[in-house]
């Protein structure tokens, strides 16, 4: 497949190659950027795999995503961290679970899901005002307008955490979004319960701490943060709302 470009630069679509082409259910495989970059904006969290001297790792962490690369940070002291620094091959993964599938024959069951899996080498960002603006998103890229709020970190902090990005060669993403699963038709009249379950993460109500000041209320950037919402929906929209991830 020939890499097609929009006009922002970004590829519209990864290119299919031996290493991001799905094997199986091929039909739920999409490799253009809108899918994959809508997921990595909906997601905190990622996990990255690397091998460290013929032992593999996955790591969780906190990421974000700038146009086609991805950043994360961690300890300036982490071997792991070091590692992925020095050119070597990493896979970042997200998933979501939206729902569990249950059919009446125990082989058709399943789960309805969304997921993308990115592959690159990452590479430590050593120029200064691009740590500064990653020291910055760090918190913005999830709440919007903190930093001007809190105490900035001193020079020593700042020492103590590295920066590594990643632009991403290849991409996939799959989705499962069949409301039950496909069973033979004679099946239909077995007496269990077939359906979905859905499954969802839900935002809870702020819990202040315990040393805070009775007069110090919550704070604007908070509102994203609407009790029982959703919160891949909800780092989405700031996410594109405030254009953190262009």
């Amino acid at each position: 497949m020939i890499e097609v470009s929009d006009q922002s630069g970004d590829p519209a679509e990864f290119p299919i190659t031996k290493r991001n082409r799905a094997k199986r259910m091929r039909d739920r495989a999409r490799y253009d950027t809108e899918t994959v970059y809508e997921l990595l904006d909906s997601a905190l969290i990622c996990h990255i795999a690397y091998v460290i001297e013929g032992q593999p790792y996955c790591t969780p962490t906190l990421f974000w995503r700038r146009g086609n690369d991805v950043i994360w940070h961690g300890s300036v002291g982490s071997k792991m961290l070091m590692a992925q620094s020095k050119s070597i091959d990493v896979c970042l993964t997200v998933s979501f679970l939206d729902g569990i599938v249950l059919t009446r024959s125990a082989f058709h069951h399943s789960v309805n899901y969304r997921s993308a899996m990115l592959f690159g080498q990452a590479q430590v960002i050593e120029d200064p005002q691009e740590i500064d603006r990653e020291v910055e998103d760090l918190i913005e890229n999830f709440l919007p307008d903190r930093n001007e709020l809190l105490i900035p970190a001193t020079p020593l902090e700042r020492k103590q955490a590295v920066f590594l990005k990643m632009p991403i060669d290849e991409a996939v993403a799959k989705v499962r979004t069949q409301a039950s699963s496909i069973e033979p038709a004679e099946n239909d009249g077995h007496p269990v319960w077939a359906g979905e379950i859905p499954i969802e993460v839900r935002i809870g109500r702020a819990v202040p701490s315990s040393t805070l000041g009775p007069d110090v209320g919550l704070s604007p950037e908070l509102e994203w943060y609407r009790e029982g919402g959703r919160l891949d929906t909800t780092l989405l929209e700031i996410r594109r709302r405030a254009g953190r991830s262009k």
